[in-house]
């Protein structure tokens, strides 16, 4: 159930194809072994107009939202490798970041649920 949530400058989207950083994010994101390939959801948003740090540079900054359970340790190393991988794909894009949340098991619902 990870979602990982990447906003982006539409530019970024002019150096590979949309499907391609999706999957990218999906298959580095399955490779850490903290979730089931089948269970892991990729979505990007890119946009037209931003500032970042006053200027308007491309960025990519991905918003990683998990179940808790997962230690610090393991938290850091998915953002690293997520950004690395990032990084190989847009070496020439100057910001690219990465933060993740835990949902709380008691707080999350969806529809299969009910």
């Amino acid at each position: 159930m990870p979602h990982f949530i990447l906003d982006c400058t539409e530019r970024v989207l002019e150096i590979h194809e949309p499907k391609k950083v999706l999957e990218a994010v999906l298959e580095i994101a399955f490779s850490t072994g903290l979730f089931n390939k089948d269970d892991i959801k990729v979505r990007l948003n890119p946009y037209k107009h931003s500032l970042v740090q006053g200027a308007a540079d491309d960025f990519i900054h991905v918003f990683g939202n998990i179940m808790e359970g997962r230690n610090a340790e393991q938290k850091a190393n998915l953002s690293k490798v997520i950004v690395a991988e990032l990084n190989k794909l847009f070496p020439d894009v100057p910001i690219i970041s990465m933060n993740i949340r835990d949902f709380t098991k008691e707080s999350y619902f969806n529809k299969l649920m009910l």
